[in-house]
């Protein structure tokens, strides 16, 4: 899950390394470690703009992206704690630019419009802490279902294609929701660094997401991993119990917060790797 202390540990292993000191570790997280992510090969031209999305709890305001003209397979993006920022859009629009109509939400307008973290990744957790407890198993499915049928709407997503989601951190048990909600029109599903994954109760994400016929790439962070150690098991057996393609994988090096390029942890070659298997994750379920 998000919490200061994946940040804290970050820290301190750097400076046992040697690689940072204190305070310039603080420079890192006052910047918001803003970087450019690599461009995409044959990038299609791409459209873009701000939207309002109608929900049962109101409007959320969103970011959408897809290639300039013809269809492509929707996908649905939920950001980590720290929200809807300049970071996730460069995501999305990379992923547009690949061949797919993105929408990226802010998950936290119910309370408050984008950015919901003024420094982006580097912002501090526990400021943010009441936005995510907010959101529930309810919340969750009203939201996805909305969201979706809002892409569905919309002319440059293909109907005769599944779609896809994406969450990160908090993300990544609301994009198992996702398929869970709307299992018919939800192909692959992908979790990085999801926190929340597994509970021990009847409405586990996990458990909900095994039920449907999408395929999954679940990556794991490693200091996630020595958390919860048999996290990875439960995923894997839960998966394969129900007949289901899903790529589980620990990503050695790796910490939580690892995806988005403007966190302290940002680790580009993990990054990309993760970025490569997502690509091929759609390029087999939502062709």
């Amino acid at each position: 899950m998000c919490d200061r202390d994946h940040f804290e540990d970050d820290r301190q292993q750097y400076e046992a390394l040697g690689l940072v000191t204190r305070k310039q570790f603080g420079i890192m997280l006052g910047a918001g470690m803003a970087m450019m992510l690599p461009q995409v090969a044959n990038a299609a031209a791409v459209t873009e703009s701000d939207v309002n999305v109608m929900t049962p709890d109101g409007t959320a305001d969103c970011y959408f992206v897809h290639p300039a003209s013809g269809t492509a397979p929707g996908v649905l993006v939920w950001p980590d704690i720290y929200g809807l920022r300049p970071a996730f859009r460069q995501m999305g629009k990379r992923l547009a630019e690949s061949g797919y109509s993105v929408l990226v939400v802010n998950p936290f307008y119910r309370v408050k419009k984008a950015p919901t973290a003024e420094a982006g990744g580097a912002s501090p957790i526990q400021p943010l802490m009441p936005l995510m407890r907010a959101l529930h198993e309810t919340t969750h499915t009203t939201d996805a279902k909305a969201f979706i049928g809002w892409l569905d709407g919309q002319a440059s997503v293909a109907k005769n294609r599944k779609m896809g989601t994406q969450g990160y951190c908090m993300g990544g048990p609301i994009a198992f929701r996702t398929v869970a909600a709307v299992p018919d029109r939800v192909g692959a599903v992908a979790s990085f660094h999801g926190g929340g994954l597994v509970t021990d109760q009847p409405n586990s994400p996990h458990l909900q997401a095994s039920k449907t016929k999408a395929q999954f790439l679940i990556a794991i962070a490693s200091n996630d991993d020595a958390r919860s150690p048999n996290e990875k098991t439960v995923l894997k057996e839960t998966f394969e119990k129900a007949k289901l393609c899903a790529e589980i994988e620990v990503y050695t090096g790796a910490a939580h917060g690892w995806c988005p390029p403007d966190t302290p942890v940002y680790n580009e070659p993990q990054a990309e790797k993760a970025w490569s298997r997502l690509l091929a994750l759609y390029g087999k379920a939502l062709a």
